[in-house]
């Protein structure tokens, strides 16, 4: 029985880390910004600006209300009352009965829904915006978390080979081959590995939980370092900036702006009209019957809505030159991101050579120095020249990779990689 138990807790603890090793999930780029999309709070929270805008689009197509008015008058001296009468009898009493409704003319109705309309396209536009605010900081994230991972997958590197030579190092020092200091000075190199590991593990924890709190998620998560960002951009600056002018979402919402200053200058041009008010009165005045007909109407000799009508005006001027502000600041965002993103390109191709010929040095002096032709300094010094250009190269790639998120960013197209 005792080895049952032994059995059973063991397939516990195997089916333990089974599932935790299942539930972290590794995200490309684009799968990060699909899940912000998604989940993310923020985002979810002004979404429900959608739903209230087009709240108002109903709010716009309701018609006044009837409305219903009672006027009552008694006789309160008797010795007025009518013959043989008394207080509550209806010949000493008149009553007023109005039933009316407000009548929207000029298509003030019409107007009022097509504003509330181009209110809702401009909200969808400035969720749009957000959403592109947001899968920038997603993608800036998600990259931080790339170059950690890359930066500890080196140092691992430079890890091994360290505990390789001093594993070689203990047995010639064993053998009285090389000094103690030769051996000491090993030993001091991995133990400075161990410690930037451990700092790196901890950043990269840090750093998984600052996207995840991007994503909106709980779940265990990882980055897909096989992705390469090989997502298509034009390599023409026209054509990049033909593209941003349809794409961008921040002129997209300068447009809606624009319609929806359009269409209140029509419905403050048709609520300069006056409202009339029509309808029916039913009068019983001392037990006799009258009916009539109610209408009353504003006469516009002073308030012409002028005011609004004018402010109107004014705010259609300044989504205008919003609009121009927006395209020229627009046309230098692009210009820069790509001029940065070709030359972060090109430094990433210079950088080749250089990786090969350092680890051939690399390997070059670790050869020599296990066969004892060079000395532990110059193999310590490779390996040190080895790791700069490793990280120097991972960083060149990080700053790449960063003009590129900005590339797509300030063209809009990083909202289609959402898709």
């Amino acid at each position: 029985m005792k080895w049952l138990n032994r059995m059973i807790v063991l397939s516990g603890f195997l089916i333990h880390n089974g599932n935790d090793a299942i539930a972290q999930t590794n995200y490309s780029l684009q799968q990060a910004l699909q899940v912000a999309k998604a989940h993310n709070l923020s985002l979810k929270t002004e979404s429900y600006n959608k739903e209230i805008a087009a709240s108002d689009v109903v709010t716009a197509g309701l018609r006044p209300n009837l409305t219903l008015n009672n006027q009552t008058l008694q006789l309160l001296q008797p010795s007025h009352y009518a013959p043989n009468t008394n207080f509550v009898n209806s010949k000493n009493r008149q009553n007023w009965w109005q039933l009316t409704k407000t009548f929207q003319v000029a298509g003030q109705r019409d107007n009022k829904i097509d504003l509330a309309n181009k209110n809702v396209a401009l909200t969808a536009s400035g969720y749009q915006e957000s959403e592109r605010q947001l899968f920038y900081d997603v993608a800036s994230k998600w990259l931080e978390n790339w170059t950690a991972q890359k930066q500890l997958d080196i140092l691992n590197v430079a890890k091994n080979n360290t505990d390789s030579l001093l594993n070689i190092n203990q047995l010639k020092y064993k053998n009285q081959v090389i000094n103690q200091t030769d051996l000491f000075r090993t030993e001091l190199l991995s133990k400075q590995y161990a410690l930037q590991l451990k700092t790196a593990r901890q950043e990269i924890a840090i750093k998984q939980k600052e996207l995840k709190l991007l994503l909106g998620i709980e779940d265990s998560i990882g980055i897909d370092m096989s992705d390469n960002f090989g997502y298509y951009v034009s390599s023409d600056l026209d054509s990049l900036l033909s593209q941003s002018g349809n794409m961008r979402t921040d002129i997209v919402a300068a447009k809606s702006l624009i319609d929806v200053s359009n269409s209140n200058i029509k419905l403050q041009k048709s609520l300069a009209y006056p409202q009339p008010e029509i309808g029916l009165i039913w009068n019983p005045q001392n037990g006799i019957h009258y009916m009539g007909v109610y209408a009353t109407i504003d006469l516009p000799f002073f308030n012409r809505n002028q005011g609004e009508i004018r402010k109107a005006q004014v705010q259609k001027e300044q989504a205008e030159m919003n609009l121009t502000t927006v395209q020229k600041s627009l046309q230098s965002e692009v210009a820069v991101a790509y001029s940065n993103y070709r030359n972060q390109l090109d430094n990433i191709q210079k950088f080749q050579p250089i990786l090969q010929q350092s680890q051939n040095i690399l390997d070059n002096v670790k050869y020599a120095y296990i066969k004892g032709g060079t000395t532990i300094i110059d193999f310590l010094e490779a390996q040190r020249s080895w790791l700069d250009n490793q990280q120097q190269y991972y960083d060149a790639l990080e700053q790449y990779r960063q003009s590129y998120i900005q590339l797509i960013y300030t063209t809009g197209l990083i909202n289609q990689l959402a898709i």
